[in-house]
């Protein structure tokens, strides 16, 4: 087996994968190293967010969503069920399953596309005559040799000071995703992404769940109207939500957490909980990386440092995705992976943050695009809203799925798109147009004058569209 590549990554997330993949299809010789392992002690490609994060999160939330419309809502169609019951063992399975199903399909690619795949942790050993050792430590120990590297080894999950994750007790997104029984009661620090969907999970399934936020307000990146109208579902739904509080001793015992906090107006709380799940936020995998052996500057946060263009501050080392500047989600990670290949390759890649999409996926979900309201008006731009609710949309309706709307923000005097804002039913899909028309300097009356089928959810994007200039059809 060659031991000399062209490219090679280590991390094989969603931006070391891609990396590598786009870089074989440019004709490069490249490797990739990934030190995942399953159950079995295999190779589990696919970062954080094919094990622990987007892709089993996803499919707990896709069974707890189906449970929770069973019980509460199958029967205003005709559907009548006894019994109901949620086997955890089986819906943990199922998320099991599908995970597997990605980490074989990554390692399917890489054998499409010809990208030399190593199993175990990939470090700088040394610089050599052009380029880099690499040693991968593992059941298989080597030594490669690259003339480009592409560091891309993610994130870990925040713990609370004092408070280590125990993953039985104390758990941190890994731990979330395989409790073994509905906690009857469960507490989550933090209201980032994590927090909120991992709470809906175990809250469909019967938990009292408690989400204890440092901030004062909620969801403080969203569109403030966008956050208010989501915050009232939650609460309609009995997720409990303190904000202001401020977290002090944490402690796990045999019978459960306790947290001490003090609240928004400084009163003394406890918080007596099954389990305790931490999602303050995430710090960059560089422990290990052996960066100090050729020099590669890292940030104070541990990030590796870089220009705009993702380079580091040695020739021939690139680096992506969550461990450096910039939103931890998956598809920035693609989409670097993807430019930096293509300027090894003296290509022009291109990221544009402002059209990267955030979603949340809560019920309801929410997504968004570009600015937000409160943005605007701090840079002082001039601006049109427009919004359109779901309750107004004859497909919603059909659904079942009212709640929400769609939010639109164009430049007052060019009518051009700044941002879009959803909260509602399948927000996640809905975003897609928006980026789109972004990416092409779309004004609002673009959209409007498109034609949407009927019925629709993307009805509403038009609708909205239509009521920057105050003339929505429907509404």
């Amino acid at each position: 087996m060659s031991t000399s590549f062209d490219v090679i990554v280590i991390g094989a997330g969603p931006g070391g994968y891609i990396a590598a993949i786009r870089a074989a299809q440019l004709g490069f010789n490249v490797a990739c190293i990934d030190e995942w392992k399953n159950a079995a002690g295999g190779p589990a490609p696919g970062g954080t967010c094919t094990n622990v994060g987007c892709i089993p999160s996803k499919a707990l939330l896709q069974s707890s969503e189906n449970f929770e419309q069973a019980g509460k809502h199958f029967g205003e169609h005709g559907i009548s069920l006894s019994n109901l019951k949620m086997d955890v063992a089986t819906m943990i399975g199922r998320k099991d399953a599908v995970v597997k199903q990605n980490n074989d399909g990554i390692l399917y690619l890489f054998k499409k596309n010809k990208v030399t795949f190593f199993h175990g942790r990939g470090s700088f050993a040394r610089a050599v005559d052009g380029g880099y050792e690499i040693a991968v430590a593992g059941d298989k120990p080597a030594t490669l040799v690259g003339k480009q590297i592409i560091v891309a080894t993610g994130s870990s999950a925040r713990a609370l000071p004092g408070a280590p994750f125990d993953e039985q007790s104390i758990l941190s997104n890994d731990g979330a995703l395989a409790i073994g029984a509905v906690p009857r009661r469960l507490g989550l620090i933090g209201s980032g992404v994590i927090g909120l969907e991992m709470g809906s999970v175990w809250r469909r399934l019967g938990s009292e769940v408690t989400v204890l936020e440092a901030l004062p307000t909620f969801l403080g990146a969203v569109d403030e109207q966008i956050a208010k109208e989501a915050r009232k579902a939650f609460d309609k739904q009995g997720l409990r939500i303190e904000l202001g509080v401020k977290v002090g001793e944490v402690k796990a015992g045999k019978k459960g957490v306790t947290v001490s906090y003090a609240n928004d107006k400084g009163e003394a709380q406890t918080l007596e909980v099954d389990k305790l799940i931490v999602s303050i936020g995430r710090v960059p995998n560089t422990t290990g990386l052996n960066a100090e052996a050729v020099g590669l500057k890292l940030g104070e946060r541990g990030d590796v440092l870089v220009d705009d263009d993702c380079r580091t501050n040695l020739p021939g080392v690139w680096a992506v995705g969550d461990v450096v500047r910039g939103p931890m989600l998956a598809h920035k990670a693609e989409e670097e992976g993807v430019a930096v290949a293509e300027r090894i390759a003296g290509q022009h890649g291109h990221v544009d943050f402002n059209l990267v999409p955030w979603v949340i996926y809560t019920h309801p979900e929410i997504a968004w695009v570009g600015q937000t309201e409160q943005q605007l008006k701090a840079a002082g731009v001039k601006y049109r809203a427009g919004t359109f609710p779901f309750m107004a949309n004859g497909r919603a309706r059909a659904l079942g799925d009212t709640t929400g709307m769609v939010k639109f923000l164009a430049d007052a005097a060019t009518d051009e798109i700044l941002g879009v804002h959803i909260v509602g039913p399948q927000a996640s899909e809905l975003i897609a147009e928006a980026c789109v028309a972004m990416a092409f300097r779309a004004s609002s009356e673009d959209i409007a004058r498109i034609c949407h089928a009927h019925p629709s959810l993307s009805e509403s994007t038009k609708e909205a569209a239509l009521a920057v200039d105050k003339r929505t059809l429907n509404f």
